[in-house]
């Protein structure tokens, strides 16, 4: 192979690994920083854990939010023992016929914030893992699947 046709070869190989590298989404990097903002006055450190929440008395679950600030707990929410709850409640009403989740207003300061960090997470969470499944069937809707679980590849 000549130098240039190498330099060629080398350069789009490169090109590939680094657009690859920057798609890639992790919650250090890229979801942490949009829970902290938006979410972490209500769920962060001083929330109780899941279990703990479950525990209070219902008017006062209606009034203090679990905590959601570190990869495991934030994970609680969307796939055991709370499935869904993140989609659910950060869904901007498309998945919802048309009513966004109540937390959805917390996701950034304009419209436009909000869908870019939604577009984030649900990339982050992977092709097709963005469903408002319960664990078990509720009312008309079925339970989560293995397979929509399955699709669930949000990195840490």
């Amino acid at each position: 192979m000549k130098t240039g046709t190498k330099v060629l070869a080398f350069a789009v190989t490169a090109g590939f690994a680094l657009s690859a590298g920057a798609q890639e989404l992790t919650w250090r990097s890229d979801i942490a920083p949009i829970v902290k903002k938006g979410c972490s006055e209500c769920h962060g450190v001083e929330a109780p854990e899941f279990g703990d929440w479950m525990l209070l008395p219902d008017a006062k679950r209606k009034k203090e939010g679990p905590r959601m600030d570190t990869y495991t707990t934030f994970m609680n929410y969307v796939a055991w023992p709370a499935t869904g709850a993140v989609m659910r409640r950060l869904d901007d009403g498309v998945a919802a016929g048309g009513k966004p989740g109540n937390m959805y207003k917390y996701l950034g300061d304009t419209d436009a914030e909000r869908a870019a960090n939604l577009k984030t997470i649900k990339a982050w969470l992977g092709e097709g893992a963005w469903n408002l499944n319960r664990f078990e069937t509720r009312g008309n809707v079925p339970g989560v699947t293995k397979e929509q679980l399955a699709k669930i590849k949000a990195k840490y």
